[in-house]
């Protein structure tokens, strides 16, 4: 029998536009599904300092109170609240999946970190190309950000919200043996009623994906209170405007595409529980396996390239070409955390 791996969905409302607090409930949330017994945790899209509202809210002009303050509430790599994370993820020996608004130098982006139980980061990811209004706050990520990694739960790979929309990044992804896929997605309790952006589509965008790529997927949510579409309010006071409600839909799907969860109230936070034997994906692409057996690639095939770009490339001769993100993952991966140095100094 298949060794059983236990993983955990959050389903919670950050602390709006506070990258401390959201850390705090960040490091809270951990220890509570280790004590579930997860061997991993998934967090929704941009759950520090929580998905920026006020793109779809209001015109640009009115927007300019909000950005300040995203700026100065996003996540630094090397900074305090990712070294927390960490050291969260190795105290409880719990592999990490968060999503986080990442500040590097003057740009934003949309990216997700896979942290090991060992409180090591196996990988760092940006959203390759944010979703329409998105384009206005946040940067692109690039070809080595499409990647599935050794774990130790398995073959992991993340993608964020309407990523689960490109066919061809999915493919990508479907193609490097992907086990557990962790879906990440902001709130669905905005714009809800628009029939794109409505939970039932994007819940079947997700589970298509477990059935496209034989994969058990994990989607994780951000929530909205009343109280919270107020943190983003008219000029009268109002709350957002296209605040719908709840927007709660964490959930595991297996690669049969069923869903394993039973799901939570919308407008609850909590965290949901699933118990994964990966050898059920082997029957599941017995049957169909698009990037395999079941591929013709004497027809049709795909142009992947992963190559890491940056703007700046050095051409001196002691210099080589380095990419922003790599030099990070290496940087903060290499150097002992705060906890470690204070440990070393006792």
């Amino acid at each position: 029998m298949s060794k059983l791996i236990r993983v955990a969905a959050v389903q919670a409302e950050p602390v709006w536009l506070d990258i401390d607090g959201t850390t705090q409930k960040t490091l809270q949330l951990i220890s509570e599904a280790a004590s579930g017994g997860a061997d991993l945790v998934a967090f929704p899209e941009t759950w520090i300092p929580g998905y920026p509202v006020f793109l779809w809210s209001y015109p640009v002009y009115e927007q300019m109170q909000f950005v300040a303050r995203y700026h100065a509430n996003s996540v630094a790599l090397d900074g305090p609240q990712v070294a927390a994370i960490r050291d969260a993820a190795r105290e409880h020996s719990i592999t990490v999946v968060v999503g986080f608004s990442e500040k590097d130098g003057g740009s934003l982006y949309m990216s997700q970190a896979v942290i090991g139980p060992d409180g090591g980061i196996l990988q760092l990811r940006r959203k390759l190309k944010p979703t329409h209004a998105e384009r206005t706050l946040f940067g692109e990520g690039d070809g080595s950000s499409i990647k599935v990694v050794p774990t130790p739960v398995g073959r992991l790979g993340a993608l964020q919200c309407f990523e689960h929309l490109q066919p061809l990044t999915k493919y990508a992804m479907y193609a490097q043996n992907e086990q557990i896929h962790v879906a990440g997605w902001p709130c669905l309790g905005i714009l809800g009623d628009v029939p794109a952006l409505s939970p039932e589509s994007i819940m079947a965008a997700t589970q298509t994906y477990a059935l496209e790529g034989s994969a058990f997927v994990i989607a994780s949510t951000q929530i909205m209170s009343d109280d919270g579409a107020l943190k983003f309010p008219t000029a009268e006071g109002k709350p957002t405007p296209v605040y719908t409600g709840g927007g709660g839909f964490a959930r595991v799907y297996g690669p049969h595409s069923a869903m394993i969860t039973e799901p939570l109230d919308p407008q609850v936070e909590g965290i949901v529980y699933a118990d994964l034997d990966l050898a059920e994906i082997d029957l599941a692409k017995n049957t169909v396996d698009p990037a395999g057996h079941y591929a013709r690639p004497d027809v049709t095939q795909l142009l992947f390239n992963d190559a890491p770009r940056d703007p700046v490339i050095r051409t001196g001769a002691q210099a080589e070409p380095r990419n922003a993100v790599s030099e990070a993952i290496e940087a903060v991966g290499t150097e002992p955390s705060k906890s470690e140095l204070a440990s070393a100094q006792q």
